[in-house]
Order: structure tokens, then sequence, then C-alpha cells
């Protein structure tokens, strides 16, 4: 028995030596493992530039020393993608917001199809949502930017045929918000963050969470004015979902933040670093290893900020439209999955045009541009006789007095409630002006053009940028002090004159030889025949830009009771398809005493 028991004994014995040695092999095998590279791609704020730009602003960046550097254009940021990605096992592409919504034809023409189709093209596996990602409406990102749901007439005014043949789909990625809900909820109506694994040899895969934000600035911005939903605030947010990422064991974490700041003016450096986004970068959670922006249009890269720990930490932004990639570079240990921040390295990439163009981005520009040109050519209406932004000495125009009237129209179909009058600026104290163009009867250039015909491109070029039509609460005193601010005394003592256009159920008279702020009597404003009640409330319509003071009416801010209708451009579009032929209206609404 002594004998069995001691073999026994030495057989246990030697099996927990060579356990022991097992685990101390795995154990310096571990130790040994090397960190895991993984490779981020981000652009912001591309806002559909497809096509390369030729101008300063859109399609240049300085270096350094100053020197000029051509920039920007699908088919170069394609191929710059393909170069950065050689070698690397573990790459990410991604976009900070500002995608879409933009401002060439090509693209806003066609519902900003062609940026997604792009996007998609360049393989970006999410997105942050940015403000101009709501300059429609929640179920316009959602369902047809994200789902590919068709409205209106097919391949006429969405789900247009791309490049390849094949009718839009939507992305083929999400879209990202932890901070935008809807209005009194908490809860975000995007995913809040999203989760991707990279690939670690000879072990198991490690995951990196991105959280993503968009400005608080969005719900009552000019063009994403969205009275039915809310933000929540930045820092408190993302805290809440580093918390949660940490809780799901993922220890590596960035946050792609749609807000910006400013770091100087050079691509490659960062220089006073000032700005919300920086704020934020002191403030949020330690547990957040990286900080990639956009929205200021701002270039900088590796400014340095330290988290309320002390550790420092990456804040980069990769300019706008296009003109910059930023590139970087991720080291994690395999062993905790947190990201070593001291190895943390990151460039942007001028997105030159010293490379050969992607064939396939190239045909994609090509074929918009082309599309773009015949949407350009669409019949939408008819006029009698011109219609322009040639102002009366009392500030009155035809096209001035037909805005209010488009104005007026959207806002009274129906679901959108009551409306009692219409003003547009046609003349801004400070800001854009929403009159871009006249309406001439006589035939253009255009081929497809004719006598008393509106096209599609000349409504588009007379009226708007991509602004909401809101219908707001205004008292009669605001709207007298409104009409009162058509004259304001400047630096140099002289006044300057800026006139309201109004819809056609409106007359009223001033006298322009009273002191500023005397020349309109409340009593010589008829709404619908009835003078203006200082004390009733009113349901007004204008556009957003307006309403929030951009305009320099500050008597307009004090709105209350906001509903959001149709954007300019497709408010004026709907008006001619509504009418059979429009005239020119009269110039009888005001009256210069």
């Amino acid at each position: 028995m002594q004998h069995s028991s001691i073999r026994r004994w030495a057989t246990v014995s030697a099996a927990l030596t060579l356990s022991a040695v097992t685990v101390m092999q795995a154990g310096v095998a571990e130790a040994a493992q090397a960190p895991v590279d993984v490779q981020l791609l981000s652009i912001t704020d591309f806002h559909g530039y497809l096509t390369p730009m030729n101008d300063t602003a859109n399609g240049t960046v300085k270096d350094a020393e100053g020197k000029t550097i051509v920039v920007g254009g699908a088919p170069y940021i394609a191929t710059h993608l393909k170069n950065l990605r050689q070698g690397h096992e573990n790459s990410i592409t991604f976009t900070t917001g500002d995608d879409f919504s933009g401002w060439p034809a090509e693209v806003a023409y066609h519902q900003d199809e062609p940026t997604i189709e792009f996007l998609n093209a360049i393989g970006v596996q999410f997105s942050a949502v940015g403000n101009h990602e709501l300059d429609r409406s929640l179920e316009f990102l959602r369902d047809h930017m994200g789902k590919g749901r068709c409205f209106g007439e097919v391949d006429v005014d969405s789900c247009f045929t791309d490049s390849t043949g094949r009718r839009f789909h939507g992305a083929d990625y999400p879209f990202s918000s932890a901070n935008i809900t809807r209005k009194g909820s908490t809860k975000p109506i995007f995913q809040p963050y999203v989760i991707k694994q990279v690939k670690v040899t000879g072990g198991k895969n490690v995951r990196i969470g991105f959280i993503n934000l968009t400005t608080p600035t969005t719900v009552a911005g000019s063009t994403s004015y969205q009275p039915e939903l809310d933000n929540l605030p930045l820092v408190e947010t993302a805290n809440k979902y580093a918390a949660e990422l940490k809780r799901r064991g993922v220890e590596a974490i960035v946050a792609n933040v749609h807000e910006g700041g400013s770091a100087g003016d050079v691509y490659d450096r960062c220089g006073n670093p000032s700005g919300p986004v920086f704020d934020f970068a002191r403030q949020s959670s330690p547990d957040i290893d990286a900080i990639v922006t956009g929205h200021w249009h701002a270039l900088f890269n590796n400014c340095v900020i330290q988290d309320p720990a002390g550790n420092p930490r990456p804040v980069v932004e990769a300019a706008n439209h296009g003109r910059l990639i930023n590139e970087m570079n991720l080291k994690i240990d395999p062993r905790t999955g947190d990201v070593i921040r001291s190895a943390t390295t990151s460039v942007n990439h001028p997105v030159t045009r010293d490379v050969t163009p992607d064939p396939a981005m190239t045909r994609l520009v090509d074929y918009w541009k082309g599309r773009s040109a015949q949407t350009y050519a669409r019949p939408i209406g008819k006029i009698s006789g011109d219609i322009t932004r040639a102002r009366e000495s009392d500030g009155e125009s035809t096209l001035g007095n037909l805005l209010a009237d488009v104005q007026y129209a959207d806002a009274k179909q129906a679901g959108r409630g009551p409306v009692d009058l219409s003003l547009v600026a046609t003349a801004p104290l400070k800001g854009s002006n929403s009159l871009r163009g006249d309406l001439r009867f006589a035939k253009g250039t255009n081929a497809a053009d004719a006598d008393g015909t509106v096209l599609f491109g000349e409504a588009w070029a007379a009226y708007g940028y991509a602004n909401p039509v809101l219908t707001v609460s205004l008292t009669g005193q605001q709207i007298e002090q409104t009409l009162e601010q058509q004259w304001q005394r400047q630096a140099d003592a002289s006044v300057r004159f800026s006139p309201l256009a109004v819809s056609a159920n409106v007359r009223y008279s001033y006298d322009a030889s009273r002191p500023v702020g005397d020349r309109v009597d409340p009593a010589a404003v008829l709404i619908d025949g009835a003078p203006l009640d200082a004390g009733k409330t009113y349901r007004v319509a204008a556009l957003a830009y307006t309403l929030i003071g951009a305009d320099g009416f500050g008597a307009l801010t004090g709105f209350t009771d906001a509903v959001r209708n149709s954007r300019d451009y497709d408010a004026l579009r709907a008006y001619f398809q509504a009418s059979e032929t429009v005239a020119p209206p009269a110039l009888d609404r005001v009256t210069a005493l």
C-alpha cells in the first residue's frame, strides 16, 4: 500500500509539474505576443463632393510651408483608400457625419443618392449622424437613405438608377448616433455605438467600440431644424456608453464625434486648440482612447489632450469635402484588449491628384453629371410673365411675393395646422439670401426650354438653400417689431432697408419719414382684412434661417410651437406642379406713404 501511494504521488507530481511548465510557457508566449495593429481610415463632412473641385476652398489644402496642394474628388479618394489599406490586415473605414445633404447639383438633384452609392463603393462600415443628415427628416434618413425606401415616382423623384445600372437600395452600413432622441425621450433613435472585431493571430479577436455622437446644435439648426427631436449632451452620453461598452468587455473605445474645433489651418499640425470638441476631450471618460471629429470643416492632426485622469489621447479632424483622409493607427494589447495609447499614431493624408483615379469612380462621377443635366432640363411648370428679384421703391418684388405665397401654400397643406401669413426676407441684413435667381418667360439656352416653361434647374437656382419652411407662433407685437426691423441703423449712422415680402392675404403700409422703429402702424397691417392685434397669437410661415435670426430679424427669434413643413426647393416645385400657369404676383401688398 505504501509503495502504491508513492507511485501514485509521483505520477500526480509529474503531471502537475508538466502542467505548470505548460502554463508558464503559455504565459511567456502570451506575454510576448505582439500588439494588434488596427488602421482607422475616416473622412468627414463630405457633403457629396464627388466631382474634383478646382477652387481654393474646396479643392486645395496648404502644408506647413504654405504650399498649395490640389486635392479631392471621388476617383482620387477611392485610389488613396486602396493604397492606404495595403499591408493592413485590420482596417476600418468610417465617416464622421455630414456625408450628404450636399450642394453639388449632381447629388442635390438626386436626393443625395449618388453620395450613398460612392460611400458604399469605397467600403464605409458605419457613419456618425451629422446635423445635415437630418436636413430632410428622420424618416428620410432612416428609411430612404438607410433602407432604400422609395417615394414619389421611381427614377424621377427618388430611387434613381445608379452608375452601375441598379436601382438605389440605401446604405450598406449603419448610421449611428448616441444622442439624437425623440422630444422628451432619453432613448437614442439610432444605434448608439458600433462594435468591430479585429483579427489576432493565434488568439481570440479583439473588439473596438465606436461611440458616435451628433452636434447638439442639430435640432435647432437652420437646415436641420427638427422640432420633434432632441439632443442629449455629448459628455454625459459618451460617458454612459463608454461604461456600457466596458461592461460588455470592450476595452478599446473611440469617440466619433460630429462636433469640432479649431487648431490652426495646416492639415498635419495642431496649434492653439479651442472649441467644443476640445472641451469634450478634456471632460469625457478616460475609457475613451481616441477622438475623431468633424462639423467645423477644420483641419488639424495629433492634438493631444489630457483626459480627466491625466492621460493623453489624440483628437483629429480631416477638413471637409473629401480633401483629407485621416489615418489613425492603434496598437491594442491582445491580453487586455485595450489601446496602448503611447503607440497611437495619426496622419491626415491630402487626397492628391497625382495618383491614378479609380476607373469605376470616374464613371460614377461622369454618370451623375450626365443625369444632372437631364434633371435640370425637366419641365416642372409654366409662368405667364417674368418673375424677378427687381424691387420697387416700397421693397416689393414679383419673386418675393411669389415665394411668400409658396411658403403660405406649403404651410397650409393637410396635417400641418393653421397658418395666418407668410414672411420672406428678400434682402437680408446678414447671412444668405434665399432669392438667388430670376424666372424669365422667354426661353433660355437649354434645348428643353420654351417660352413660359420653368425647368427643374431654373426653379432650383431661383430660390432656396435647402432650408425648411416652418410654421410658428408669434404675437401681433412680435410681428409689428419684425416689420419695424426692415429698417436698421448702421455703424455709419445710415439706415439700411431690408424688405420683407408678405403673402397675398396681407396688406400693410409704412411711413419712411418717421423715426426708425416707428414706421409701421399696427392698424395699417391687415391680415385677411383684419387689423393686426398686438395681443393675438398668429401662425406665421417662414424659413427656419429667417426665424432663428440669421437674416437679422431678431424679433422673430421668440417664436414658439414650431412645425416643420417642406424644404424651400421642394415647396417651390410643388407649387408649380399644382398650378396650371403661375402669373407674376401683383405688387400691391405694401404701400410706402
